[in-house]
């Protein structure tokens, strides 16, 4: 049974509006005109979004002006649907998401080619699926189905979609989006096409996916219209607890929000406050685990203080050794947005290996807000996703430069405890889970 469009739908497109968004939903398309919206050339200078964010604010309005000029050649609103040719520049949204969840409908034609960017990066694809494999051209592969991340590397994870789930042409398919920081997910027509994967970084892949771009409507070789284009904008809390959820299995607590059964070193620096642990004031040390573990992940929520300073100690021996040196490492927990942090070592920054190697800067939320941390060590390889995105990627045994000249003894370290690493400040962690890895 085909589903019949509310009342409320048929009569805003009757009247060329865009029809109302799902609850919670901000429509992209007022049903009427591309306002809102401008063109985007990605093929010109300046088009990839580290170049156009070194431009002049006259180069970009000049550019922007040139490229949306060339849009509404080939742009256009048809009984309330966005319209495209097969030509021309993308269509850019003119306001930048981060984490979103983002849904529209696209019905399109044979042999065109289209897709969604995420972030000002490409993107979630759509393609005719009755194209024939090409084994000249092997990692394209339109047979299997739209809304695989086609700009990943070939057999990366969410690359290809799980599932072919297009519908005939002639028929309208809905999309849903869930993005939080580079983890997304995608459903076509109501079946998971991509389920919490990486989205890489095609501009420059060695660097994590931007904090936040815009959205495009890509199109080339065929007219592609669309409709019910909107967008919500996901809260830290709901982010957070989609990071939680995916993959948890074999996650076990290791705090149980009361008291500190289980844990060792001066425990008395700290307090539980509203089921987190705490650092007290102008106090500090290492607290850490009762047990020990080799290959391990561990999730966590942390919140520090304005210019707020803590680290997570890795495979720490334990009984007051210092950490950062003679633990696997200290990994950096700080408030780097903070002025007083402005001149740190860059392997001083939030993130970071202390004093042996640099996250990539710019992905933890502002003071005052719970963040979602990942920490994986597998060997001597340490990886960190800060609310989402990778930010640390790293084989500490290949380190041989070290802040301040100091030696760390303990990079190479297989086995040791987990726990925090308390510097004064009242920094706050919480949902303190850990996973035993198996070695491969």
């Amino acid at each position: 049974m085909k589903h019949l469009l509310p009342l409320a739908v048929l009569a805003a497109v009757a009247v060329g509006r865009a029809p109302a968004a799902e609850p919670g939903f901000t429509p992209l398309f007022n049903g009427r005109d591309l306002g809102g919206w401008h063109g985007w050339n990605i093929h010109a200078k300046g088009a990839d979004p580290a170049a156009f964010d070194k431009l002049s604010a006259a180069e970009k309005e000049q550019a922007i002006a040139g490229w949306t000029a060339d849009a509404k050649k080939h742009w256009s609103v048809d009984n309330g649907e966005l319209v495209n040719d097969g030509h021309g520049a993308y269509l850019a949204t003119d306001k930048e998401y981060g984490d979103v969840e983002l849904v529209l409908d696209y019905k399109t034609v044979p042999k065109a080619d289209s897709g969604v960017y995420l972030r000002s990066t490409p993107q979630v694809q759509i393609w005719d699926w009755n194209q024939v494999f090409d084994p000249k051209n092997p990692t394209r592969r339109p047979h299997l189905g739209s809304g695989g991340l086609f700009n990943n590397t070939p057999d990366a994870p969410g690359r290809d979609p799980l599932v072919r789930a297009d519908r005939p042409f002639g028929e309208w398919n809905r999309f849903r989006v869930v993005q939080v920081g580079e983890r997304t997910s995608v459903w076509l027509n109501d079946k998971l096409v991509v389920d919490h994967a990486r989205m890489e970084n095609y501009w420059k892949r060695a660097d994590p996916l931007r904090k936040r771009g815009k959205i495009l409507l890509q199109t080339h070789g065929g007219e592609i219209r669309w409709k019910n284009l909107a967008v919500r904008e996901i809260p830290a809390a709901e982010a957070n607890a989609v990071l939680a959820k995916h993959g948890a299995a074999g996650f076990e607590a290791v705090f149980n929000g009361t008291d500190f059964a289980g844990w060792q070193g001066p425990t008395e620096n700290y307090e539980v406050i509203d089921r987190a642990i705490v650092c007290r004031p102008k106090k500090g040390g290492n607290i850490y685990t009762a047990a020990e573990y080799g290959d391990f992940a561990a999730r966590l929520e942390y919140k520090v203080p304005p210019r707020g300073n803590n680290g997570l100690a890795i495979r720490y021996p334990g009984a007051g050794k210092h950490a950062a040196t003679e633990a696997m490492c200290e990994l950096q927990i700080l408030d780097d947005d903070h002025p007083s942090y402005a001149k740190l070592d860059p392997r001083q920054f939030n993130g970071s290996a202390y004093g042996m190697v640099a996250a990539h800067r710019g992905y933890g939320r502002p003071a005052g807000e719970w963040n979602f941390v990942e920490v994986t060590a597998v060997g001597h390889r340490l990886r960190v996703e800060l609310n989402g995105t990778r930010i640390l990627d790293a084989d500490l045994s290949t380190v041989t430069t070290f802040k301040d000249n100091q030696p760390h003894p303990g990079k190479d370290r297989l086995t040791g405890h987990f726990g925090f690493c308390g510097h004064n400040d009242p920094v706050a962690f919480r949902d303190i889970r850990v996973k035993r890895l198996e070695k491969r």
